[in-house]
């Protein structure tokens, strides 16, 4: 690759290499207040290259590769560089990681407790964490939550929070002071525009925390809350874990254990104050 950039979120290293230039200078600004790799050798490899020899320069086509792919993946414009890159990112760690659970879910935290919020694409989730952080919660991640089987804590990968859509104009209103990514606009997601986390929820990426509740957000319907059984929550989880197959008896052990030892809701909510209010509300009634 004619282009790299090297960063460590958390627990986790990745190298991302590209045909082209603009797609890393993005990254390299945006992750500026990152670690480098410790030893130089990153988990996970990315490549974000053309399509064709001559798609480097004519209609530029992003084709996400690395050291895992999925076949048939669409590439995307060059103008959505940054969106190929951290979508490589993800894939890697879907595919690759094995230290932890992986569950497809936010979470905050306070006080070393952590709430985890997961649910379908668009429930919020990524909206209601960069809420959350505008009031004081620390930010551990948008994407992945990750959970250590043998200790059950919650280790922390605050990397970029991806808002789509309605989520975009509700952060920038909620943290004005904040960095963001270029507009990504007629995405596969729609409008996407990446957020950098606060210098606190990077300077206590190796901290982990303790999960206290488990959220299950819904965006646009009226404010509702009810408890949820056992049995739903292990459904969900191992529907949201993107690696508990191939953990196998240590995934279904920290599930498991996850099930029986944290509280589960599941949230309506039709805007970020509702739902902000309804996880506070949810926090505060723990023991």
């Amino acid at each position: 690759m004619r282009h790299v950039f090297s960063v460590r979120v958390g627990p986790y290293g990745f190298r991302v290499g590209s045909d082209w230039r603009a797609p890393i200078a993005t990254l390299a600004d945006l992750y500026r207040d990152y670690p480098a790799l410790a030893d130089g050798i990153p988990n996970f490899t990315v490549r974000l290259a053309a399509t064709r020899p001559w798609r480097r320069f004519i209609r530029p086509s992003v084709a996400i590769e690395g050291d895992y792919r999925l076949p048939g993946t669409a590439p995307l414009p060059l103008a959505q560089g940054l969106l190929a890159a951290e979508m490589g990112m993800n894939l890697q760690l879907a595919l690759g990681a094995r230290r932890h659970v992986l569950l497809h879910a936010s979470v905050v935290e306070r006080d070393g407790r952590a709430v985890v919020m997961t649910g379908q694409s668009g429930a919020g989730k990524s909206t209601l964490a960069t809420l959350l952080a505008a009031r004081g919660w620390r930010f551990m991640g948008d994407e992945f939550a990750l959970l250590h089987p043998a200790t059950g804590l919650l280790h922390a990968m605050p990397r970029l929070v991806s808002l789509k859509n309605e989520g975009v104009a509700a952060a920038r209103a909620a943290r004005p002071d904040a960095r963001f990514g270029p507009l990504l606009a007629d995405t596969p997601k729609g409008d996407v525009r990446h957020l950098v986390p606060d210098a606190a929820a990077i300077a206590q990426m190796d901290v982990p925390a303790r999960p206290v509740l488990l959220v299950f957000p819904r965006f646009g319907f009226e404010p509702a809350s009810r408890p949820v059984s056992p049995s739903e929550v292990f459904v969900r989880l191992t529907h949201a874990s993107t690696n508990y197959v191939t953990l196998g008896e240590p995934g279904f052990r920290a599930l498991t254990m996850l099930v029986a030892d944290v509280p589960a809701i599941a949230i309506d909510y039709p805007d970020g104050a509702s739902g902000v209010a309804a996880v506070e509300a949810a926090w505060a009634d723990l023991p």
